[in-house]
């Protein structure tokens, strides 16, 4: 069986964050592995607190993983400080990880800083570069190419201007912000559009980690970049169709939509 590991921070409301990382690799054929760097206190009407990994204990868990079950893939979310990218970084150049899924997590959905004002330079220098593809929302990629995106051709731009700065394919993420969920990806040997449909459902919690956990999925099961990207949003179009509705705020998907029903029944 393929493996992946997602190194992120955790989320009590399970939508997001490790937590939705876990039941997308999951669903998604491969065996999920984690690494958290954070506790959060949050919901679906935001994040109430944050509590650090140190740095110490997180390389013991990233060389408990790599130690013992290998992964085929890693996918990189939420990591707030500098010394913890500088730890992920260490670590994957030591182990010589492949098939790395960076999603820059900067402020969440809610409008909360997710991420240290001087780690941003850290992740751009020291992390970025090893990954394999980076996904960034709009205001992330504004953040990383220091334009301002406001159409298609500014999405073209931004990628590109990202992805030769740090050398891995982008993935800039389009959503109702520019366009109807079309997003971009750009790689050396060229641009492509990925055309998606609007899925007209408010409870959108987790969809940039479920996006890139599947795209890890993907690529640990040998799918090219191109078809991992299709592939893990036509996914994630499926979990948000499935129409689930949690919470008082912007509410999870359902990442299990598509499981079969053996397992399913609730008793009286």
């Amino acid at each position: 069986m393929r493996t992946a590991l997602t190194i992120a921070g955790s989320d009590t409301s399970g939508g997001a964050g490790i937590q939705a990382d876990l039941k997308t690799m999951t669903v998604n054929g491969v065996f999920a592995m984690s690494a958290i760097t954070a506790l959060t206190a949050q919901n679906t009407t935001g994040v109430t607190d944050i509590m650090e990994a140190s740095p110490k204990f997180l390389k013991e868990e990233l060389d408990a993983v790599f130690t013992d079950i290998f992964p085929d893939a890693v996918k990189i979310g939420m990591v707030s400080s500098s010394a913890l990218i500088d730890v992920i970084a260490e670590r994957l150049i030591f182990y010589k990880a492949r098939h790395i899924v960076l999603d820059p997590v900067m402020v969440a959905t809610s409008g909360a800083k997710l991420l240290q004002d001087d780690a941003a330079k850290t992740l751009q220098d020291k992390l970025l570069p090893l990954a394999e593809v980076i996904t960034p929302n709009i205001p992330e990629a504004e953040i990383l190419s220091g334009m301002t995106i406001q159409s298609e051709g500014d999405m073209e731009a931004a990628g590109k201007a990202i992805g030769e700065a740090v050398g891995c394919a982008v993935l800039v993420k389009g959503g109702h912000q520019v366009n109807d969920a079309n997003d971009f990806l750009w790689q050396p040997a060229g641009g492509v559009w990925m055309r998606g449909r609007r899925i007209n459902n408010p409870n959108t919690h987790g969809t940039g980690c479920t996006l890139s956990s599947a795209i890890a999925a993907n690529l640990a099961k040998g799918y090219t970049l191109e078809d991992a990207v299709r592939t893990a949003k036509a996914f994630l179009s499926g979990a948000l169709a499935d129409g689930l509705d949690l919470g008082k705020g912007a509410g999870p998907m359902n990442h299990a939509f598509d499981i079969k029903d053996s397992y399913k029944a609730v008793r009286s």
